[in-house]
């Protein structure tokens, strides 16, 4: 676990911070599905990806979930960052896109990195540029993408996320994903694959360009 850490931040922080980070790191392993940041709990850890993939996912009381972004290999969440900083419950859901790795880091020394490591601070201000414009870009497509380019840009994200060109997701769980219906959404699936963009199979949908 040690050098995984060591290999996935090297580059990106000084060395004597990887030492920090390998010293007080709790390393928790995730399987696909598992909900590791729910919505209303107090966060008193700050999660570093080292492996899999997680999606953020906010809640809407009357509609049910909205994807918001991923966040993939060597990432943290923002969202989860400002949660931590200002003792607030969280807002958000974070759910294993896949199998995975996570080192969770005590939010004490989030505050103390701070102050003591430029690379830390670099790595903090980028996440939360990278997690503002992925949110803006998810407005964007709500108010004005069209549900079929919604969708298909969707299966896109989830094939570069698992780098599969196969996606193992019922037409029912996207549609919980965009926050649609399952008819709409088997719907526009058959008219992708009409116009030779995916191939519609018994257990998963296959991108085909």
């Amino acid at each position: 676990m040690e050098e995984l850490i060591r290999e996935t931040y090297r580059g990106i922080f000084e060395k004597e911070l990887i030492d920090e980070i390998v010293s007080v790191a709790k390393v928790v392993e995730f399987k696909e599905g598992d909900v590791l940041i729910d919505i209303g709990k107090y966060i008193k850890t700050m999660p570093l990806l080292i492996s899999g993939a997680i999606k953020i996912m906010r809640e809407d009381f009357d509609t049910g979930e909205l994807l918001l972004y991923f966040i993939e290999k060597g990432d943290t969440c923002s969202m989860t960052l400002n949660c931590c900083m200002g003792d607030k419950k969280s807002e958000i859901r974070a759910v294993a896109e896949n199998n995975g790795l996570v080192a969770m880091i005590p939010v004490g020394k989030m505050e103390e990195w701070l102050g003591k490591y430029k690379s830390w601070r670099a790595f903090v201000f980028q996440s939360y540029n990278n997690r503002f414009n992925e949110m803006l870009a998810a407005i964007d497509n709500i108010a004005f993408t069209n549900m079929d380019k919604r969708l298909y840009n969707y299966l896109l994200e989830k094939s570069k996320i698992n780098n599969s060109n196969i996606i193992t997701k019922t037409h029912q769980e996207i549609a919980y994903e965009l926050n649609s219906s399952r008819v709409v959404i088997s719907r526009l699936l058959k008219a992708l694959e009409n116009e030779g963009k995916i191939k519609l199979n018994r257990n998963n949908i296959e991108l085909l360009n």
